[in-house]
């Protein structure tokens, strides 16, 4: 909420809520009922020189934030995320009872490790004691002291999941000299959290008491304690046990050393003779972490002292972390690490304590997006300790290192690279997006969540977790089992992670995965196992120019790094022959149609699983295309469409050459500009070259006719093509002159294609027709003045003055506007290979909600368009189906009614130019239409959504989104679901008054439904593209369409009507709810209504029976049923 704009206009206005804020902070201001006075100052104080730290504050806003704004945003969000006073007074009162329960709990006498009789039956302890048998003796006996740690002592917590981490030290008395080995430690610490829950758990001051993994690892269980009440969501406190700091040799626990043998952990009776021990780091780091926890809160407070940007600067690092998703599971970037990090640039110093937290949150950023800790890790340990490990010892037990102050912890153990290189990738991009000016840093850094299905172009889920036993085996990673405490899926996941990374290395810029977690648990439950953190989820980050090769070419044949080639790829490699003479090994994928290509990471990705980590095809869940399915024309596999669109273009192309060369024309043509979508990649389904079937048709003299007892035919669409002639002093000034000189110009064009070039054409007063290549174009001439002409108004006194008519703006947004349009979209399409499937897709599942004619087409591009121009915080689309999501997305958040939409075509608009439409917006908000779009060419009017939608058509369209896209994100994101995508795209019916059934075999465009039907009926034309001698066929022919202008036509006052043109079966009908009030009698407003008798007087109603009668009457043939709901109105 603090990153709206509201929040920032009221952080300027002072204290008064604004009308529109949000309900939440509406009540908290509700109290003071009396707005507060200004205060009365003297003339002395109303202009005093400002406060050097008033100075400070307006030079720091100056050189840091591009904006005061920023400044108010960062401050308003600070606000909402700190813990109030209130809250803290609470939250302190309730630590202080579990203290002395905690001092209160009884010893128990001293019994072996294993023999757990002494636990009640409730509780189980939180450990997966694998192997059982362990040696060593435990007893219970009260915490020796309990230390708050954490971020809560330091004022770094950040709401709204407010954790409280108590350190319970456990007495020297319970531990034994060798408990460093065989996990004793580990689950001593278990045992030892178990008493205290089984007693806790008694007490009345709990609402709960659970089990969970620190960070999800299996090591390190904790205690959850919530208060009882209505507090419960206040506070989470997470009990740790944890030895006394010096309680274990340091030395015993470097990354070199072995704490676990192998005879224990697989269960042998004697070790092997000669086997050397594997060190163990990931277990050695997971004890020593226990031991420094206090050293650590020391030092954190040592930092933040006299550093109040500390706080603010973690606060916000910590919001940006967890809009990424990377805060959370095992080996996440925790706010602990992140608030060690700030300390490291403290030392170093990068930051220093006069920063504010933005400054904190900057350099931070700058630090981390030019640092990689996965080849040089950076150390807080101050003097070197020559006894002490060194940073390579480090390098080679973990995958990132950042060791801590004293030396010996490596806080980045669980981590993986691919997850630092992620958090790199973040930090990269989100200093790209602050330093630029067109962008609004706050919303696209803080306040825009960043789910994976919607920042990677593709997506694939591993379904069962436990094939990853069958990977260690495979990839024979038994030491590293050992270390993880038999946690398969930490010890087989940087393995699989960076196989893949090799694999996609040209084509990926980023394998990234998902953070493996587990939920807390009662404590009466058994502890979960590794198999239970459900389906792991990998997402890919493409090269847009090298994702969709179909080949991987290998070294030359006689080098020795082709074996290494051949043993990664196997059988897919072979040697080939490329043109340059040379042989080298190469693998070359199958793939025919673009949307099969952009398919070829899945083939990679099943085959190298497979391959070298045993992990059979049926448990991988790829989702990276299933949307496409929507989009794809007709019952064979072809592709989604790309090829069809590709050679319409190819066809323009010739066609405006030949019109270029036209010899014979009295005036050449200047320009051929295309207008139709396809030619700018965006028809939903493209046009496919067809020959009509004579038989199936009534002929006239040179042209086919619908045949009444035949289905209908195909639906063949015109390609609207503009010419533009050039001028002379010869074309008329008059406007309906200049209409008959165009009409001559379409015959004279349809008469000369004819003769040059053999062309079938059709002349028509408005246009021409012509048929090439199994498409049809509509050419229509036009002349540059006209629109000018049209403009021309004589006044009464005979002045001659220009205003815009209805008709030159419908010419200009046909001949000038709509041209650029499509050029400009043509462009962004060779830039941004899948723009033209996103638009696709939007479009598709707009018509699948019946409202394709409620918003234009133009409008749709447009606002696709802006999510490859503007796709801060992301990166540009790569994948159709992401592209769609974060479309659903733009619809259902973006602030329609405050903000406009500003689309940068061809970078055509300045810094400024932005700043200026914003405030002109802001000043005539009212009298704009609903949905404002503002592009290079067009900043002020939004002329392709003048008309349409409507404000309510707007509000459907955003209720729509915000509804489907958590729907669809759902099927995503849960590979053991069904995974139907197309449940988005079919509409709520129950929403409508009538539904009017059509008969299938009359509507043209049945194939293109989103469920296709099972038989198809021959549409009396065949798929052919050489044709040329032919009867002209059948153009634009759609009775669903004419039907349904007849119907507006006639009942545009009493009901709207709704419709899927791709394929619809269901015309839908909502009434106007103003038309069924009761009307006085007027012979004039008849239509449609009948005269009944109310409270005397004479009033009419519309008369529904004969409304409904209409409907089929009008649309006999075509209509099979008229549904009335009258269980929604009453007549």
């Amino acid at each position: 909420m603090a990153g709206s704009p509201e929040a920032a206009e009221e952080a300027e206005q002072g204290p008064e809520p604004p009308a529109g804020g949000a309900g939440r902070r509406g009540k908290r201001a509700a109290p003071a009922a009396a707005a507060p006075q200004p205060a009365k100052l003297s003339r002395a104080e109303l202009y005093r020189p400002p406060t050097s730290e008033e100075l400070t504050q307006l030079k720091e806003t100056e050189d840091l934030f591009h904006s005061s704004l920023l400044r108010l945003q960062i401050e308003e969000l600070l606000k909402e995320v700190t813990l109030k006073e209130k809250k803290k007074k609470k939250i302190d009162a309730f630590l202080h009872e579990i203290n002395s329960l905690l001092s209160a709990i009884p010893e128990t006498p001293e019994t072996e490790l294993t023999d757990q009789a002494w636990l009640s039956e409730d509780v189980k302890v939180p450990f997966l004691q694998v192997p059982f048998s362990v040696k060593g003796r435990f007893r219970f006996v009260p915490p020796a002291e309990l230390k708050v740690v954490g971020s809560y002592l330091l004022g770094t917590c950040v709401r709204p999941e407010i954790n409280v981490d108590i350190a319970v030290t456990m007495p020297r008395e319970i531990f034994q000299d060798k408990d460093n080995l065989n996990q004793r430690y580990h689950r001593k610490r278990a045992l030892y959290l178990s008493h205290i829950a089984q007693h806790l758990s008694k007490e009345k001051l709990f609402g709960s008491v659970k089990f969970a993994y620190m960070n999800s690892n299996h090591l390190k269980p904790i205690l959850l304690l919530r208060p009882q009440g209505k507090d419960e969501k206040i506070v989470t406190v997470r009990l740790h046990a944890c030895p006394d700091s010096d309680l274990f040799k340091p030395s015993r626990f470097y990354p070199s050393k072995n704490n676990i043998r192998t005879a224990w952990f697989m269960e042998q009776s004697t070790p092997k003779e000669g086997t050397t021990e594997p060190p163990t780091p990931h277990y050695n780091n997971s004890i020593l972490c226990d031991t420094v926890m206090l050293s650590h809160l020391h030092f954190l407070s040592n930092a933040a002292t006299d550093f109040p940007g500390m706080k603010d600067g973690l606060a916000l690092l910590k919001v940006w972390l967890n809009q990424r998703q990377l805060s959370k599971g095992l080996g996440c970037f925790s706010g602990f690490l992140v608030s060690m990090l700030v300390a490291y640039l403290l030392m170093k110093r990068k930051i220093v304590k006069m920063m504010s937290g933005y400054q904190v949150l900057r350099s931070t950023l700058q630090f981390l997006a030019t640092t990689d800790l996965s080849v040089t890790g950076i150390s807080l340990a101050k003097d070197a300790d020559p006894s002490l490990p060194v940073l390579d010892d480090f390098h080679q037990a973990f995958e990132v290192v950042f060791v801590d102050p004293s030396g010996l912890v490596n806080l980045c153990a669980d981590m993986t690279a691919s997850k630092y290189h992620q958090v790199q990738l973040e930090a990269r991009r989100s200093m790209e997006v602050l330093d630029d000016r067109m962008v609004d840093g706050f919303q696209a850094l803080l306040m825009t969540p960043k789910p994976m299905l919607r920042t990677f172009d593709h997506i694939f889920h591993l379904k069962h977790v436990s094939k990853l036993q069958g990977t260690c085996k495979k990839m024979q990673l038994l030491n590293e089992l050992m270390d993880r405490g038999g946690n398969y899926v930490a010890a087989a996941l940087p393995f699989i992670v960076s196989l893949l990374a090799r694999g996609l290395s040209q084509r990926a810029q980023l394998v990234a995965h998902s953070l493996p977690q587990i939920p807390e648990w009662p404590i009466d439950a058994e502890p979960p196992k590794h198999k239970d953190v459900g389906p792991l989820t990998f997402g890919l980050l493409f090269v847009p120019e090298f994702a969709a090769s179909t080949l991987e070419k290998g070294p030359q044949a006689d080098h020795p790094e082709a074996l290494e080639f051949r043993a990664f790829w196997g059988e897919k490699s072979e040697l080939r022959r490329f043109q340059d003479g040379s042989i080298c090994e190469a693998v070359v994928w199958e793939a025919s149609t673009a949307c099969q290509k952009r398919l070829i990471p899945e083939q990679i990705i099943r085959h190298l699983l497979k391959l070298h980590a045993d992990i059979p095809e049926s448990s991988i869940c790829y989702t990276g295309a299933l949307l496409e399915s929507v989009i794809r024309t007709g019952k064979e596999a072809g592709g989604t469409g790309e090829e069809a669109m590709v050679s319409v273009v190819c066809s323009y192309d010739d066609l405006s050459r030949k019109l270029w060369n036209l010899k014979e024309l009295p005036l050449t043509v200047t320009a051929v500009q295309g207008v139709h979508p396809a030619l700018r990649y965006t028809d939903v389904f493209p046009p496919i070259p067809m020959k009509p079937i004579y038989s199936f048709h009534k002929r006239s003299r040179h042209f086919l006719l619908p045949s009444e007892e035949k289905p209908c035919p195909a639906y063949i669409t015109p390609l609207k093509i503009i010419c533009h002639m050039e001028g002379s002093g010869q074309w008329p000034q008059d406007k309906g002159a200049i209409k008959r000189i165009k009409a001559a110009f379409h015959l004279q064009l349809a008469e000369l294609l004819r003769q040059q070039h053999q062309l079938v054409c059709r002349p028509a007063v408005t246009h021409t027709d012509v048929y090439k290549d199994g498409y049809v174009f509509r050419l229509q001439v036009a002349y540059h003045r006209e629109p000018l002409i049209l403009k021309e108004v004589v006044t009464p006194e005979g002045m001659l003055k220009y205003q815009d008519t209805e008709e030159s703006r419908q010419l200009e947004l046909e001949t000038l506007h709509l041209p650029y349009l499509t050029s400009s979209l043509h462009g962004l399409q060779q830039q941004h290979p899948v723009f033209g499937s996103t638009s696709r897709l939007a479009k598709r599942w707009i018509s699948a909600q019946l409202l394709s004619d409620s918003i234009s087409e133009e409008c749709v591009d447009l606002l696709v368009a802006f999510l490859f121009l503007h796709p801060a915080p992301f990166t540009p689309p790569s994948s159709p189906q992401v592209g769609f999501l974060r479309f659903l997305n733009l619809l259902a958040t973006f602030d329609w009614k405050n903000n406009p939409l500003i689309v940068n075509l061809n970078t055509g608009l300045t810094d400024s130019d932005c700043t200026e439409i914003k405030n002109k917006f802001v000043a005539s908000r009212s009298r704009l239409p609903v949905m404002f779009l503002a592009t290079p060419k067009d900043q002020w009017s939004s002329m392709w959504t003048r008309e349409r939608p409507s404000a309510q058509i707007l509000q459907r369209l955003v209720l729509l989104a915000s509804e489907s896209l958590p729907a669809l994100e759902e099927q995503l994101m849960d590979p053991l679901s069904d995974q139907d995508v197309k449940m988005v795209f079919r509409p709520p019916l129950d929403f409508y008054d009538v539904l009017i059934h059509l008969n299938p075999s009359q509507i043209p465009r049945l194939l293109e439904s989103v469920d296709r039907p099972v038989k198809s009926v021959s549409r009396g034309v065949v798929k052919n593209s050489s044709a040329t001698n032919i009867l002209f066929p059948v153009v634009d022919y759609d009775p669903v369409q004419l039907y349904l202008q007849e119907l507006r036509n006639a009942f545009d006052d009493l009901a709207l009507f709704f419709y899927d043109k791709h394929g619809g079966e269901v015309i839908a009908v909502l009434w106007k709810p103003l038309s069924f009030q009761p009307q006085p009698f007027k012979v004039s407003s008849m239509r449609g209504r009948k005269v009944t008798i109310l409270n005397n007087e004479l009033v009419c109603v519309p008369n529904v029976e004969a409304i409904l009668e209409d409907f089929e009457i009008l649309g006999e043939g075509l209509v099979k049923s008229v549904e009335a709901r009258t269980e929604k109105w009453t007549i």
